[in-house]
């Protein structure tokens, strides 16, 4: 079918946006890129109709793990991943091949691994596949527009070390401010961190281990065609970076130094270690630090950062920080001060502070785990 009439038929669908279930219209954005054999929408809509779709709205919305299934290119996606999995574990396994002859292995080895699994496991032509653009090690492209700033480090430089993951996503941060990319990652050849930046933080994206035995289908929210979609909230905790886990903190050397890091003037903080950041390459528009440099939780600046926003600290409140984004903000907090025991039910008697906290949450109908990790 001529693709102006996909485009037609998916402005006509767009009038009846209150009608339809939310996974058809995301079949119809597929339509818009030429995806669909003729028919396949109206088919969807024939099998509701016959099974008086509109009874079940409520629960094919509910289902967001299965809405996935109803979009072909997931499916395409999905098969891919599988099939090439297995090969592309065992060229990594050749590439890695030097770290175990010599002991280490270049930046550049864990580069060539993120080529081919954006190239060969992912649905990337190669020719989109951007090396060293303004610092940025790669960059991912689709029709001239960027929507991946990747910052490498050697081979298991980042795993499991916060410090330098910590440096890495400032790395990027302060990159993607630059180029005004809004998906970034962290990746050493052995896990891959992305994340959006979204309300002065982070959101969740992907985190995958590149040595898994088993095809990760989270690898989905990074393709050509899944990059552009907003990630399901009931899909992110299976998707988080898991940074509050132990670590062991190997000697940070050579390419792994982060001497360049930018820190706050007055905090002599990073950025991530700040609940709100508006610009990452500005450090005036750092606010509300609650973290500290190594990336652990800063209990005596916490309960500040909560009194800031919801009541008043030395008796002044906080500028600068739209009020979209204090959601995200409260949840950020709330995250970190259930984390180090402060709040229910971790807490038996939390401070005043931090009921306020949970107040706040309550009426705004989220929970930590709920809104951005600001990692």
């Amino acid at each position: 079918m001529d693709p102006n009439r996909w485009t037609q038929i998916a402005g006509s669908f767009r009038s009846l946006n209150a009608n339809l279930p939310r996974w058809i219209l995301l079949e119809v954005r597929d339509c818009n890129r030429n995806l669909f054999p003729v028919g396949a929408i109206w088919t969807i809509i024939l099998l509701f109709d016959l099974n008086n779709w509109s009874t079940k709205l409520t629960t094919a919305a509910g289902e967001s793990s299965s809405l996935l299934t109803h979009l072909a290119s997931h499916r395409r996606c999905a098969d891919r991943i599988r099939s090439v999995w297995p090969d592309f574990l065992s060229k990594r396994e050749q590439r890695l091949e030097q770290q175990r002859r010599l002991g280490t292995a270049h930046e550049k080895v864990a580069e060539n691994i993120l080529e081919d699994l954006f190239t060969t496991v992912l649905d990337w032509p190669l020719s989109n596949f951007n090396n060293q653009v303004d610092f940025a090690d790669i960059v991912l492209t689709d029709h001239g527009i960027k929507w991946l700033i990747i910052e490498v480090k050697r081979p298991n430089s980042l795993t499991w070390n916060r410090h330098a993951v910590q440096s890495a996503l400032d790395q990027a941060l302060r990159y993607a401010a630059q180029q005004k990319v809004k998906i970034i990652a962290v990746s050493d050849g052995e896990m891959l961190y992305a994340a959006n930046i979204e309300d002065g933080g982070l959101q969740d994206r992907v985190f995958v281990r590149l040595s898994d035995p088993e095809p990760p289908d989270a690898l989905w929210w990074l393709s050509v065609q899944g990059i552009w979609r907003d990630v399901d909230p009931s899909e992110r905790s299976k998707l988080c970076f898991p940074l509050q886990e132990a670590v062991t903190a190997p000697r940070i050397t050579d390419g792994d130094s982060s001497c360049d890091t930018l820190l706050h003037p007055k905090y002599k903080l990073p950025a991530q270690c700040f609940a709100y950041v508006g610009n990452y390459a500005k450090t005036g528009t750092w606010k509300l630090p609650y973290l500290l440099a190594d990336g652990t939780i800063d209990a005596k600046r916490l309960p500040k950062a909560v009194q800031c926003i919801l009541s008043n600290y030395r008796g002044a409140k906080v500028g600068g920080i739209p009020e979209e984004a204090i959601p995200a903000i409260l949840g950020r907090l709330a995250q970190a001060a259930r984390h180090i025991g402060h709040m229910s039910p971790e807490a038996c008697n939390p401070a005043p502070v931090f009921r306020q906290l949970a107040g706040a949450l309550e009426q705004l109908d989220l929970r930590s785990g709920d809104v951005g990790t600001g990692t």
